[in-house]
């Protein structure tokens, strides 16, 4: 017997679907060539800590090898806070990675600074060194047309694990 779709939104949830199912199988390469793009890049922390400045710390947790400039904190003309999404996730508006730590400053304050504080007084305002429950990398963001809904879909069907599992 032929499938048969009752209803307009059912035949546009099951091609909704198809797309999300496919275009989680994509890869973003073509005869060799790697198709570069900001990623993205969806995580899930122990803590509320989305209102905290992140820096990169090396593998070894020792020294921190990456930090914004106060002024570097925007994303198009806002603070780059990430965006909430389903189940405690979040997307990452900022270049979290699986080094990231974030610092006991909120986004607000770090932007007031007229300078980056030394790497030793960052260092001592390391919040948690181990903040993340879980890191994807869903591929770049421009394969979204409605980010925020797409991913939060992926979320709440449990299709993370078919994307890149960063930590």
């Amino acid at each position: 017997m032929p499938l048969v779709f009752q209803t307009n939104a059912m035949w546009k949830y099951f091609v909704c679907l198809l797309t999300i199912i496919t275009a989680c199988k994509t890869k973003n390469v073509v005869e060799g060539v790697t198709y570069t793009g900001e990623q993205t890049i969806v995580y899930k922390t122990v803590n509320d800590y989305h209102e905290y400045v992140p820096v990169t710390m090396n593998t070894e947790k020792t020294e921190i090898v990456a930090y914004p400039s106060p002024k570097d904190v925007y994303r198009n003309g806002q603070l780059a806070l990430p965006t909430t999404l389903a189940n405690g996730y979040w997307l990452d508006n900022r270049g979290v990675n699986a080094n990231t730590v974030f610092l006991n400053i909120t986004y607000r304050e770090y932007a007031q600074l007229t300078e980056a504080p030394s790497l030793q007084k960052m260092l001592d305002m390391i919040k948690d060194k181990n903040p993340f429950e879980s890191i994807y990398n869903l591929g770049t963001r421009n394969r979204f047309k409605d980010e925020v809904s797409e991913i939060n879909y992926i979320i709440k069907k449990n299709l993370l694990q078919q994307f890149k599992k960063v930590k």
